[in-house]
């Protein structure tokens, strides 16, 4: 199936969806511990003073915030890194930063402020309840404010609808420069190279990868039809004036057939009409294989067919593989059209110097051609004589056993079996 590589920003019912998601679960710890905190609160009299005894307000409410933060901080590191959270999954968006990367903490944390900003002021007025003892008019300060913050939060999350840029960014992914994308009806850009699409893994301005025909063909190529060589014109019958009569002329001859043989005429000399019995060159006369010499055939050798030799690579880390004939090499390597039963050969790279798919290979008899997908790093071939040349994207190049072949800080070692 064809891959869209497409970006498509996610819409404001997906990011509202993953929102809510999010917001549930703490929210909903929080409500409660301070529902029970303010239930056990009790109310003493000592003459003319009242003493609010708020234990259970403290305990509750300290594990319902100790919750939430541990909830937020979880969430938040694993946003940072993979612009994945609970919602973000069940809804299939996925934030992203200004060039499509993981978004990172500073920018999750900035857009978790500016959304919650409302909650926060709610939050902050709880503990100035708690701290002047304001539990009286409680209920009518808390609710309008915990309304009034979940009211900015839903608009805050829904604000891209009003973005004249193709519903691109909301408020708060404008304050933290930030991006999220449908990753059901487009790709993920943190996974897939980032804005410049699935062949790049660095924020690059690099030319899209061209369909190359394989320099080996399935079938091998008809040689070239031979021309026959020019035929010869037939010559006219040669006379004698004065010793041929009419009647005696050579017979016409139909181009493209051969005149039956005859005897010359007497006294026809061997200059005039050559020696008896000899048949004049005709027009159409057929080409001899004997004359091309590009037409010899190849004596098949005693014993059946030379073996074919087997192709294998030794990675720089000690691995070694039999190569297919097609074989794509990279990071996490993904097959284009076409391409759905090449070799995968995966190759580890902490440092992140190659690119998903880096490089394509197809074998021949002789060797391999190796064609570089556009990498960010680049490739390059020593041969057995030391000599390094750099491989042109998109370019295949024919490499012989014995050479090197250089892709991002990686080296394999083509030989044969």
């Amino acid at each position: 199936m064809a891959v869209n590589l497409q970006l498509v920003p996610a819409t404001a019912g997906k990011r509202l969806g993953a929102a809510v998601i999010d917001w549930l679960p703490p929210l909903t710890v929080l409500v409660l511990t301070l529902t029970v905190g303010f239930a056990g609160i009790t109310r003493t009299r000592n003459g003319q003073y009242i003493t609010y005894d708020t234990a259970s307000l403290v305990l509750f409410g300290s594990i319902g915030l100790g919750l939430t933060l541990v909830y937020l901080f979880v969430v938040m590191g694993i946003e940072a890194r993979t612009g994945k959270t609970p919602g973000n999954l069940l809804m299939g968006i996925r934030s992203a930063d200004n060039d499509g990367y993981a978004p990172g903490a500073g920018a999750v944390f900035l857009r978790g402020l500016f959304t919650g900003a409302g909650m926060l002021v709610a939050l902050l007025a709880a503990v100035l309840v708690v701290v002047f003892k304001w539990f009286g008019p409680a209920l009518f300060i808390l609710a309008p404010l915990l309304l009034a913050g979940a009211a900015w939060a839903v608009l805050v999350v829904v604000s891209n609808t009003w973005d004249r840029n193709g519903r691109l960014r909301g408020w708060q992914d404008k304050a933290a420069k930030a991006l999220v994308f449908d990753v059901k009806a487009g790709r993920d850009p943190i996974t897939t190279g980032g804005i410049q699409g699935p062949y790049s893994f660095a924020p690059l301005d690099l030319p899209p990868v061209q369909q190359v025909l394989s320099p080996v063909a399935g079938i091998p190529a008809a040689s070239p039809p031979v021309q026959p060589s020019p035929p010869v014109q037939p010559s006219p019958p040669v006379q004698a004036p004065s010793q041929t009569s009419p009647s005696q002329t050579m017979p016409y001859t139909a181009p493209g057939s051969f005149a039956p043989p005859s005897a010359a005429p007497p006294g026809t000399s061997a200059a005039a009409g050559g020696p008896a019995g000899a048949s004049v060159p005709m027009r159409g006369a057929q080409h001899h294989v004997d004359d091309d010499v590009e037409r010899t055939q190849v004596r098949p050798q005693a014993g059946g067919p030379a073996p074919v030799a087997v192709l294998r690579i030794r990675l720089d880390d000690g691995r070694d593989f039999q190569l297919d004939r097609s074989v794509l090499v990279g990071r996490n390597p993904v097959g284009q059209s076409g391409e759905q039963h090449a070799q995968l050969l995966a190759v580890d790279d902490p440092g992140r110097s190659i690119s998903k798919t880096h490089l394509h290979l197809l074998t021949d008899g002789a060797g391999i051609w190796v064609t570089d997908r556009n990498s960010t790093n680049g490739s390059a071939v020593t041969t057995p004589n030391g000599a390094r040349t750099p491989l042109a994207p998109g370019v295949p190049t024919f490499v012989t056993p014995g050479s090197s072949v250089h892709f991002g800080d990686r080296t394999f070692y083509l030989g044969q079996a």
